[in-house]
């Protein structure tokens, strides 16, 4: 199973209020664990603005009212960018299948402060990890569904709307899942 690139979309019985109708970008995956970012949770009392205040870095006005997310609840002081595959750090940007890229290096904020950052980019705070197998328990368990991850989902959709959106995406109607998983 390979997740890099791929859609998590929380199911109503994932138990964990944490993760609640999340849809995360898995932006990596291998048997040594894996590391994504939430896309769909907007921080109520965060913006950019306060990020590059208490960064020093003098943001346009755009870049300023720019909304942070959370992005998981593992080093939730600790940000990342996850953006479009237009922009590349010259220090250091993970390349993530699908047209995707995460940076967590302070160029991309002052590049974004500027106007000059990538065409399309969300930041966060904090990222959602598992350690090996764990999230292919948490898959097998039905915690989780998967899909293909596309920018226009990422960054167009407003958040609120992501995780209904994920599931539409795969043909699932959000009102016909249920919190109980059956076996036959």
């Amino acid at each position: 199973m390979q997740l890099e690139g791929k859609l998590l979309i929380a199911m109503p019985s994932m138990g964990d209020p944490r993760f609640e109708h999340s849809v995360i970008l898995m932006c990596a995956h291998s048997e040594k664990g894996a590391m994504g970012l939430i896309i769909n949770k907007p921080s109520a009392d965060i913006r950019m603005g306060d990020v590059l205040d208490q960064l020093d870095i003098a943001g346009s006005n755009d870049a300023q009212k720019m909304v942070v997310h959370y992005g998981g609840p593992v080093e939730t002081g600790r940000g990342f960018v996850l953006h479009t595959k237009d922009y590349v750090s010259s220090l250091h940007t993970l390349t993530v299948t699908g047209g995707f890229g995460m940076t967590a290096t302070l160029d991309i904020l002052e590049e974004i402060a500027r106007g000059e950052g990538p065409e399309s980019a969300l930041m966060m705070l904090g990222y959602a990890g598992w350690g090996p197998g764990q999230l292919e328990g948490e898959i097998a368990r039905n915690g989780w569904l998967t899909t293909d991850a596309v920018p226009q989902l990422v960054f167009q959709v407003p958040a609120a709307e992501k995780w209904s959106a994920a599931l539409e995406s795969l043909g699932v109607d959000p009102i016909t899942l249920s919190a109980t998983a059956g076996h036959a």
